[in-house]
């Protein structure tokens, strides 16, 4: 195992994760699945409730979450210290000659692997045979761009022989060359040749809707193959977008614990859980080297006492009432109620007054000093995305590709601390408002763009999943309040995130109507404190009127203010654009949709459905 590269744990979630392509410099590799992930450097992540979200899901052998592999300090240094990260393989298994343009398997033995183990980076397949090669130095053979792929998830190499041949693969032992021509790249300009008969084809062909080509069911990042596959399969380029989409579920740490010894107990869980008896406990408070962070926090306390709360703790008997999986609620209840929630390292509240000027419309403002999100990676897809970020818990029916050959008994997560703001809106103010005939007329086109994007992906029944116009109304003003406060918070935009809590009346755990904008950076950036100084009355006042006024006029007005929800499915979203809503992705709770700035304010062409007059 060679060291090809360095990606951060929240890379491996929303980025590079399972299943996905990562570019190096000189070649394109796979990530591998859980199988063949070393677990022995891996830190559990606690985070219980999250945990019985995912049990809901796989099943109860599912019972850890585990940070991606970490080097150990020194490690570097090292030269017999084992390889320790993530698993990935060369692919696609196709590669061209930089200099010849012979077109090749890393198995055929055509090019042959060349690592620098003092830089890593420089790890590449050469081409020692070419015959253009001048000065004795090898060419670098780079990876192809061209494979295939299908929305049930699978992925594998371009069928080169079959696509130059037409299907009537006739050559035993053909010698293929991909050659370019002209500057552009465009795939017109790329033709594949078969030296043995002569026969060439343009790259272009691939890319003909009539020219579809059959799925064999790989699954490279499991060595799986599950047989012929229903779905065609289409050529997509290395590196696109649609290659890979995350399905995530993520949970914020709520502490339940009232009392300093069950605080102390719940933060130190990892070191506790695995504790069978008094005794294995009064032996770990004897191991200084082991517990010795702990040694100084319990010291008040008797094992007697101690072990009481860890025994409570394992019976669950602080789990809460509310379902398993209903990860919001808890937070709802908390956010809704801060001065019930006892504070502790990850987690800290204040109360404030409601923004300047919005008093009749907002509950008083939460200031969430410090918080803690803990991510786990359920599963990708490709082509389409058919889950939202965070809302994977109303995934019923979609296409969700395994990152594990069996059933997994844990999952990969990232966890990040930071800081945030909650905004409440006054239940009062948002019925009058959603009685509104004009407001209901919105809903309906919001309804029917639904039913169509999700017939559009074969997912039945079609009105299942809708979340109804009051989110529409919540997740315009989140983003609105993200592109503004980023300018003054000095958190990059990547680096605030929203949830939100948007229930109707007589639903489970109903009625929601909340925003929580907090840092989403696994860095040092996430607890500079410049978000939450901004909850002050005044500040957020302020921002709260430029950021409506800025949803106003967009810089594509007026097409952007003439836009409805498209009733043939292609986008769930009214009047917004990339100049005025849309925010970075893994920002985004529901991946850009559901969002409308004429719900917030009067635009050019929509009148009567504003909120805020």
């Amino acid at each position: 195992m060679n060291e090809l590269g360095e990606l951060r744990p929240s890379q491996l979630i929303f980025t590079f994760g399972i299943g996905s392509l990562v570019d190096l410099p000189n070649m394109s590799v796979l990530v591998m699945g859980l199988d063949d992930w070393d677990t022995r450097y891996c830190k559990e992540v606690e985070e219980d409730r999250l945990v019985a979200a995912v049990q809901k899901r796989f099943g109860t052998q599912t019972a850890k979450l585990y940070l991606p592999p970490i080097k150990l300090d020194g490690m570097d240094k090292d030269p017999a210290a084992p390889a320790i990260g993530v698993p990935v393989v060369p692919f696609p298994r196709w590669m061209r000659c930089s200099l010849c343009d012979i077109l090749a398997t890393v198995e055929s033995g055509v090019f042959k692997l060349h690592q620098d183990m003092y830089r890593p980076d420089r790890t590449e397949y050469v081409h020692q045979g070419c015959l253009k090669a001048r000065g004795g130095r090898s060419p670098s053979a780079i990876s192809v761009r061209f494979l295939l792929a299908c929305r049930e998830g699978h992925l594998t190499d371009f069928p080169w022989l079959e696509f130059v041949h037409k299907g009537n693969v006739s050559c035993k032992s053909a010698t293929l060359t991909l050659r370019e021509f002209g500057a552009s790249g465009d795939a017109s300009d790329i033709v594949v040749k078969c030296h043995t008969c002569g026969t060439e084809r343009r790259m272009a062909d691939a890319f003909d809707p009539d020219s579809a080509f059959r799925c064999h069911g790989h699954h490279p990042h499991l060595r799986l193959i599950e047989g012929n596959c229903q779905e065609p399969a289409k050529t997509i380029l290395l590196g696109a977008s649609n290659s890979w989409f995350p399905t995530v579920l993520s949970a914020l740490s709520i502490p339940r614990a009232m009392d300093k010894l069950s605080k102390m107990v719940e933060e130190q869980w990892a070191e506790l859980k695995d504790t069978d008896d008094i005794d294995e406990l009064r032996l770990l408070r004897k191991k200084q080297h082991k517990f010795q962070s702990l040694i100084p926090l319990f010291s008040e306390f008797s094992n007697e006492e101690i072990w009481a709360v860890i025994e409570s703790k394992k019976a669950g008997g602080e789990q809460g009432r509310m379902p398993a999986e209903d990860l919001k609620l808890p937070e709802w209840e908390v956010f809704s109620n801060p001065e019930s929630a006892s504070a502790n390292r990850d987690f800290k509240l204040k109360r404030v007054e409601p923004p300047k000027g919005f008093e009749a419309l907002f509950e008083d403002t939460v200031l969430v000093e410090r918080v803690r999100e803990v991510r786990a990676l359920l599963g990708f897809t490709r082509i389409e995305s058919n889950a939202d970020f965070t809302e994977a818990t109303l995934l019923r029916d979609g296409r969700l590709t395994k990152i594990s050959r069996e059933s997994p008994t844990w999952l990969p997560a990232s966890e990040v601390r930071g800081e945030g703001i909650f905004l409440r809106i006054r239940e009062e103010q948002l019925l009058a408002w959603q009685d509104k005939p004009e407001v209901q007329q919105l809903q309906q086109e919001f309804l029917g763009a639904h039913k169509a994007w999700r017939k559009l992906r074969n997912l039945e029944p079609s009105e299942v999943g809708f979340p109804g116009i009051r989110l529409v109304l919540l997740h315009s003003l989140a983003h609105a309040l993200m592109r503004q406060i980023v300018l003054d918070c000095g958190y990059t935009a990547a680096s605030v995130r929203e949830r939100l809590y948007s229930r109707q009346p007589g639903e489970d755990g109903g009625p929601m109507a909340g925003i929580l904008l907090y840092t989403a950076a696994p860095d040092s950036e996430g607890t500079l404190g410049g978000l939450v100084e901004l909850g002050d009355p005044m500040t957020l006042g302020r921002h709260m009127q430029q950021a409506l006024e800025s949803m106003r006029i967009c810089a594509s007005d007026p097409l952007c203010s003439e836009h409805q929800p498209d009733p043939l499915g292609r986008g769930i979203h009214g009047a917004c654009c990339h100049a005025c809503q849309f925010v970075p992705e893994t920002s985004c709770e529901r991946g850009n949709r559901y969002l409308d700035r004429s719900t917030l304010v009067n635009t050019f062409s929509a009148r009567g459905a504003a909120f805020f007059d």
